[in-house]
């Protein structure tokens, strides 16, 4: 790769593989760019919505999140995340196909926090919709095997509207409320919780009220790639 056709060493690009989607996407949410402090490039993958990726874990969208991935190459990233930790399921598809490294899934973290606590403590996941995060997805990304509590979005009104439904609106202060309450309602169910990693993309911009809400550590696509960028970066 050439310093000529790719983001340079100092700046690296970073491309973003980008649902069909139309919520809102606030500062905080991978698809808004005022995300970062550094140039990313997204690239929606046509007809590839919520209900085809989260719902029916379509795996006829592989070649269509490859063939995106290759144009987000061929524009000069150095590596390539995505819109939705649901992509665990293609993670190896897409490291074997695409020439750059790949952070398919904010999930990839909960190896690193797995070393992060003791043996008797979990790790907390909060994902969009819990009945859609199977084992086959965990193990897309090898952590099939960590202990873990897992909850999911699904029964908080707005956040499951707008990122599962498709809503054009946001209420974030709804949304806040939300993802404390998940919070609170993950640490009462499993106090042995030690850290927790948001599987969804949507989930940053509320990430600061589950460290709140929490006392922990927590993960999430924005820290995956903030972590990316600082990877391929010199000087």
């Amino acid at each position: 790769m050439s310093a000529a056709t790719h983001g340079s060493r100092n700046s690296p690009l970073i491309g973003i593989l980008m649902l069909d989607t139309t919520f809102p996407r606030i500062k905080g949410d991978i698809g808004n760019p005022d995300t970062f402090s550094f140039p990313v490039v997204h690239q929606k993958v046509h007809g590839a919505s919520v209900q085809k990726l989260v719902i029916e874990a379509d795996t006829g969208l592989i070649d269509d999140f490859i063939a995106a991935g290759k144009i987000l190459v061929a524009k000069g990233v150095n590596a390539i995340a995505t819109s939705c930790g649901f992509l665990a399921l293609f993670h190896r598809h897409l490291v074997e196909a695409l020439p750059v490294p790949v952070f398919s899934s904010s999930l990839l973290q909960v190896h690193l926090a797995q070393a992060l606590i003791r043996r008797n403590q979990k790790i907390g996941i909060i994902t969009a919709r819990r009945s859609s995060l199977t084992d086959a997805h965990l193990a897309g990304v090898g952590i099939q095997h960590y202990p873990s509590a897992i909850i999911g979005m699904e029964h908080a009104p707005e956040f499951s509207a707008v990122f599962i439904g498709g809503k054009a609106t946001l209420d974030q202060g709804q949304c806040h409320r939300e993802m404390q309450a998940a919070a609170e309602h993950l640490m009462r169910e499993h106090p042995e919780v030690g850290v927790i990693v948001l599987e969804c993309t949507n989930m940053p911009p509320f990430a600061n009220t589950v460290r709140r809400a929490t006392g922990l550590p927590v993960f999430d696509v924005v820290t995956m790639v903030n972590h990316a960028h600082s990877l391929l970066t010199s000087g």
